[in-house]
């Protein structure tokens, strides 16, 4: 198996194809269109600030399905007693920004780069990427975004400033998700806060059936403001 170099053109190789780390390929540009192929796909993008565009497709993948996410029961209890409002797509530049800033453990520095910052609120404008946003007291302390397409939701970062925060944001995602009929949400790599977060670990092939599926349904493409 070889990286593919991308052309001008927003298509992607096969993803089966990819290296055995994930690894598919190299280049291209982050424009709208390409994104929508990429996720469209099963692939999506992960670089460092002043590296090249990489595009992966891991052997595996985490997906929480509808009914399966969990949230313990001590955290139930915070969330009913924490005084959060729960927003969506109000504050997404807000969020991602957020998400890039806020330090990860194990990791240096953030994958987030200014134009992964600048193509998703490009993503955001384009009705594809959402925010759900936790507020307590009118303050942002807490969220998560990701992209839609037909019945799928693929979480790429969130946050907390405060405990519980970032859960908050979750269970709304799961509750609007669930509701509108989606078959999953995506939380790409395996990882311990996903697997308590109830997510399964799935092979590539199921996972790119599974999509293929989920994009039968219609996009809900637009401001979810107000859901």
């Amino acid at each position: 198996m070889a990286v593919h170099r991308l052309r001008r053109a927003p298509v992607f190789p096969d993803p089966r194809g990819a290296e055995e780390n994930g690894l598919l390929a190299v280049g291209g540009d982050l424009s709208v269109p390409r994104l929508v192929s990429a996720y469209a796909s099963g692939i999506f993008p992960w670089f460092g600030e002043g590296d090249p565009i990489l595009w992966w497709s891991p052997p595996q993948r985490a997906l929480i399905l509808p009914g399966e996410e969990h949230l313990s029961r001590r955290t139930q209890r915070a969330l009913r007693n924490a005084g959060f409002e729960v927003r969506l797509d109000t504050a997404f530049p807000a969020v991602i920004a957020a998400c890039r800033a806020t330090p990860r453990p194990g990791q240096d520095g953030t994958w987030i780069t200014s134009a992964m910052v600048e193509a998703y609120v490009a993503l955001h404008r384009a009705g594809l990427a959402h925010s759900f946003e936790t507020f307590f007291e009118g303050e942002l302390v807490g969220g998560l975004y990701g992209v839609s397409l037909g019945g799928a939701f693929f979480g790429e970062s969130m946050f907390s400033r405060v405990d519980y925060a970032s859960r908050a944001a979750f269970r709304k995602l799961c509750e609007v998700a669930w509701s509108w009929g989606f078959r999953f949400i995506d939380g790409q790599l395996p990882n311990d806060n996903l697997r308590q977060l109830g997510a399964r670990t799935l092979a590539r092939g199921e996972f790119l059936s599974r999509l293929a599926e989920a994009l039968d349904l219609p996009t809900r493409r637009g401001s979810w403001t107000g859901c």
